[in-house]
């Protein structure tokens, strides 16, 4: 019996995501140059032509990738933490705690954060979490919660260490994770 078109459409749409999510971790680990769509299509467990059945060109498939790594990476979760109406030490360590759990258990989040944080490097993205995490630290030295010093450049700092662990996540298999509170402490004053 052959397929519905209603069915053809939802494999069609299942397989173009798989791609995408499968190439976030290729891209993410292996980046741009080192990409070949003969090996991606390996990987994914795909035939060659398959991908280029939805995406023209790896460049094609690179700018699908890199145009969604904000969504991998959560950005919405930190402006969603940032809006709650508690003392910004709270938010930080919410976001701590958020940002760990997941490097720790979601491999595609930490691919997320490192493709965003490429998008960021090289002018492609907005630094919205550099500049919300900024604005909780300005609040947080403001209640006394968070360490003195310039705000942004702490932030950098935050999400450096971030992106150092999502990559420890993305190219180790045996590393030692830091906590969320050892995140936070980043930010925040001794209590």
């Amino acid at each position: 019996m052959p397929k519905s078109e209603e069915r053809c459409r939802e494999i069609r749409e299942e397989t173009r995501e798989l791609i995408v999510r499968k190439s976030a971790l290729y891209f993410a680990r292996n980046g741009f140059s080192g990409t070949k769509i003969s090996d991606l299509s390996k990987n994914i467990g795909i035939a060659q032509g398959s991908i280029y059945n939805y995406f023209g060109s790896k460049e094609e498939l690179f700018a699908e990738v890199y145009s969604i790594s904000d969504k991998i990476a959560g950005v919405h979760k930190l402006d969603t933490v940032a809006k709650l109406p508690i003392p910004a030490d709270k938010k930080i360590d919410m976001l701590s705690e958020h940002i760990i759990k997941n490097i720790k258990k979601d491999e595609m989040f930490s691919a997320g954060i490192a493709l965003f944080t490429q998008r960021m490097l090289e002018g492609e993205a907005d630094d919205a979490f550099y500049k919300t995490t900024e604005k909780m630290i300005k609040s947080g030295q403001k209640e006394g919660s968070v360490v003195a010093g310039n705000a942004r450049k702490l932030a950098e700092y935050y999400w450096g260490v971030v992106y150092l662990y999502a990559l420890k996540r993305l190219y180790t298999e045996d590393f030692v994770m830091i906590t969320s509170s050892d995140l936070s402490r980043i930010l925040l004053r001794d209590k």
